[in-house]
């Protein structure tokens, strides 16, 4: 039986990178491996769960929401007993679940704001494992949410640039000066490192604007970056 998987490719680094940058955060646990599969598999379930609001193929996307998210709660089940109180983080994530749903319901998937809930909801996934095993809401759990959220921010601004909004030229100086700020940003607030960490990205949004690049390359640059973007924040939450 061929899976039912989502399409955007780039979202997969959003389910990883601010997990784990989350766990270097507040220190590894053994619950952190069943949590992460169980949050991946999460959100394998939203996806068709998403499509629902379509209001087309219902029974074929029940079926995939539940062969997703039956494991998915088994398996978060794990963290819950090592630590109850994570719950809350996944209560956070439903309101921006029902904005998403809104825009689904719309055909309106690509919109800027439907971009912008799925960023935040996925970067709570980094409190969620910092929290499971420093039980409190640090500075620096805080601090890596927020670097997830300004990356994929950014991440949204020059995908639009390289596909949809490729013509537009005011999107293209919005996404230009977003990455040219974001670097300027980290050096005010003494995080030198994770300056360095968003440079890359800075360097393809002007690099890379205008190159025949198709979907699929974009997507696979993006990856590469989010990979190169994940090493360098882990040095400086490691050395912070």
């Amino acid at each position: 039986m061929k899976l039912f998987m989502p399409k955007q490719h780039g979202a997969w680094a959003m389910v990883t990178v601010p997990f784990w940058l989350g766990v270097i955060a507040g220190g590894f646990v053994w619950q952190d491996v069943p949590f992460f599969l169980g949050w991946v598999l999460l959100y394998l379930a939203t996806y068709p769960m998403l499509l629902l609001f379509k209001k087309k193929k219902t029974a074929f996307y029940i079926g995939w929401t539940t062969r997703y998210l039956i494991p998915a709660v088994l398996l978060l089940l794990f963290p819950l007993a090592e630590n109850p109180a994570v719950v809350y983080f996944g209560l956070l994530m439903i309101p921006f679940f029902m904005i998403n749903a809104f825009y689904s319901s719309q055909n309106k998937d690509r919109a800027f704001m439907n971009d912008l809930s799925a960023i935040f909801a996925f970067s709570f996934a980094s409190l969620a494992s910092s929290f499971l095993s420093s039980r409190i809401v640090t500075g620096e759990s805080i601090f890596v949410f927020s670097a997830s959220v300004l990356f994929f921010i950014g991440s949204t601004f020059y995908v639009k640039t390289m596909i949809r909004e490729k013509k537009n030229p005011q999107f293209k100086w919005l996404s230009w000066i977003y990455h040219l700020i974001l670097p300027l940003i980290w050096l005010a607030f003494g995080y030198w490192i994770a300056a360095i960490a968003v440079l890359p990205s800075l360097l393809r949004a002007v690099g890379f604007y205008g190159k025949p690049l198709s979907t699929k390359m974009v997507g696979i640059y993006e990856i590469a970056n989010a990979a190169l973007f994940f090493a360098v924040m882990a040095v400086q939450i490691i050395v912070n």
